[in-house]
């Protein structure tokens, strides 16, 4: 049987997944990206001779498509695994050890510093009382509303309950969903013990990922075509016609940005209801600044949470150059009113109440993205792998999944894309 080729639009790490997946079958694959470099929203950026991300992504143990698609491409090494540790100074620290579950968060909230005894009960009542219901909740809410309801005191909130929602959904807690943020407890905190340990990237996010995947596509019959925009998409008797090539395909993959997906869908009247569904999501920003210090910072772990400011996570990047550091600012929030130079400020006071004194600034770069992620708000429709048209498929973090935007989301979306093709394959040869 003649195998028909798939056409994969989006090089993000969704059409990476679904590219890599494909061809590791033996399917003919071509993956379009408009951009001259892959990555999508996690991607390599040059500045002074430094390959930096264009933002810090957080990846937990729980991310197993994702730890698998790395290991099939040979880059999982790139990763440094530890057990779970967010220390934000002066006075807050919960430290995971290395004890079967659920004993390892028990203890963890045990030896908590920064807490007192009620928080800590607050705490350990909460997640039994999510266990016991299956982490789903009767009707979808805001966080902030079923932190409230289920008695969480303001240190808990304000020390871990909200870094863990900013950092995973992207999402304020008055606006994000208590459902989505249910399931990141359930396979992180709620999951097995090496679930909740953090995977450090000691590499540039073009290393970990887009290098290697593209690669592994040029070995196994892929192609990757970079600087092609795929403006639209037409329906043949033989398919589908992409514009900007030639050449029919039997399969496609719309792994684009959720903002780019309406206009690529224009073309095709059966997808309008789609196209509405997802030209209305709203989205929050994500800014990172890039520090480079005269010698780097000595931090008690390579990422250190940041209280009382704008910044909410502060990473030793020196791996990626001697000095280099980087603060992550999740969400939309006063900050956004900021000039640059005063949020710079407010960031640097910030880092040196955690630290103390700081090195001299060299330099630094201020990367925002300004829709980072769709907003992971309560009772969220998301469009499903399959559309409604045979044959074409979407792929991305914005897809339907218990997931909010992360990089495994976007992972098993081209997963997930991938397989449906194969199985269709398999019930029509």
């Amino acid at each position: 049987m003649r195998r028909e080729a798939v056409a994969v639009i989006g090089g993000g790490w969704a059409g990476l997944a679904c590219a890599v997946e494909l061809a590791a079958a033996g399917r003919p694959v071509t993956l379009f990206e408009a951009a001259r470099q892959l990555g999508g929203r996690a991607r390599r950026v040059d500045w002074n001779g430094i390959a930096l991300d264009n933002g810090q992504h957080i990846l937990i143990g729980a991310y197993q498509e994702t730890l698998r698609l790395l290991e099939r491409v040979g880059s999982a090494h790139l990763l440094e695994r530890r057990p779970l540790e967010f220390d934000q100074p002066p006075g807050f620290r919960l430290a995971l050890p290395r004890l079967p579950a659920p004993l390892h968060v028990g203890l963890g909230l045990i030896r908590a510093r920064g807490l007192a005894w009620r928080d800590k009960r607050a705490a350990a009542r909460f997640i039994q009382t999510l266990k016991r219901q299956g982490y789903r909740l009767p009707a979808d809410t805001s966080v902030s509303d079923l932190l409230a309801r289920q008695g969480q005191t303001p240190a808990l909130v304000r020390h871990l309950w909200e870094p863990i929602c900013l950092a995973a959904l992207n999402t304020p807690l008055d606006q994000a969903s208590a459902q989505v943020f249910c399931n990141v407890l359930r396979d992180s905190l709620g999951g097995v013990r090496a679930a909740s340990d953090l995977l450090l990237p000691r590499a540039d996010l073009g290393r970990l990922l887009p290098d290697a995947a593209t690669a592994y596509l040029a070995g196994h019959g892929g192609e990757v075509r970079l600087g092609c925009r795929i403006e639209g998409i037409e329906r043949t008797p033989r398919g589908y016609r992409l514009t900007g090539s030639d050449c029919p395909f039997g399969h496609v993959v719309c792994a684009t940005s959720p903002t780019r997906l309406p206009a690529l869908l224009a073309g095709l009247p059966e997808l309008e209801p789609l196209r509405r569904r997802v030209a209305a999501y709203a989205y929050q920003p994500i800014e990172t600044l890039w520090l480079r210090f005269e010698r780097s910072l000595e931090l008690p772990f390579p990422m250190l949470g940041l209280d009382q400011g704008p910044g909410q996570w502060l990473f030793d990047r020196r791996e990626l150059a001697p000095g280099l550091a980087s603060v992550v600012i999740s969400a939309e929030g006063p900050h956004r009113q900021l000039t640059k130079p005063a949020l710079l400020a407010a960031v640097l006071e910030q880092t040196k109440r955690a630290v103390g004194a700081l090195p001299e600034l060299r330099d630094h770069l201020s990367v925002l993205e300004r829709r980072a992620t769709f907003a992971a708000v309560p009772g969220l429709v998301r469009p499903a792998t399959q559309t409604a048209l045979p044959g074409l498929y979407l792929a991305g973090d914005h897809i339907q999944s218990d997931y909010p935007a992360t990089l495994e989301a976007a992972v098993r979306s081209g997963i997930a894309a991938a397989r449906a093709i194969l199985a269709q394959a398999e019930t029509t040869a």
